[in-house]
């Protein structure tokens, strides 16, 4: 399902209270993400964009100079998108995410050496395999 993006006003910063106007019941999905992102990855930063060629606010997740992944808001929900390059496939390919997601990268879109894994937010499942892919993130160099 095509979900509607927001956040495409470049000159109204994604504020918590604007974020959760739009994302609604998945607030408590994004409180749990961030709280436990908090909590257990101290390192890890975040940095909001507006990206023209997108036309909307995208929330980049980074350790240092490493983005971790990217995050969307639509309308009743949030994705979180992961990029790995080919040789992840192997990693991703033995670990305790979703076969779903797992087939959705190994048939997904090249972005020259990379792919994306995209996640639409909706239940503690999700999380899961976020907290899965950041880990196999922060392992690779």
């Amino acid at each position: 399902m095509e979900l509607q993006n927001v956040l495409s006003d470049q000159d109204q910063f994604p504020t918590e209270s604007l974020i959760f106007s739009h994302i609604g019941e998945s607030r408590v999905l994004w409180e749990k993400l961030f709280g436990s992102i908090d909590e257990d990855y101290p390192e890890i930063t975040e940095e909001w964009r507006f990206y023209s060629d997108g036309k909307r606010w995208l929330l980049k997740v980074i350790k240092k100079k490493k983005t971790i992944f990217w995050l969307s808001v639509a309308t009743g929900a949030f994705n979180i998108t992961f990029y790995f390059g080919d040789k992840a496939e192997p990693l991703i390919m033995g670990s305790e995410i979703s076969d779903t997601h797992k087939q959705a990268f190994k048939t997904g879109k090249r972005y020259g050496k990379i792919r994306g894994i995209t996640i639409e937010v909706s239940d503690t499942e999700d999380l899961d395999n976020i907290f899965h892919l950041i880990d196999l993130r922060l392992s690779l160099k």
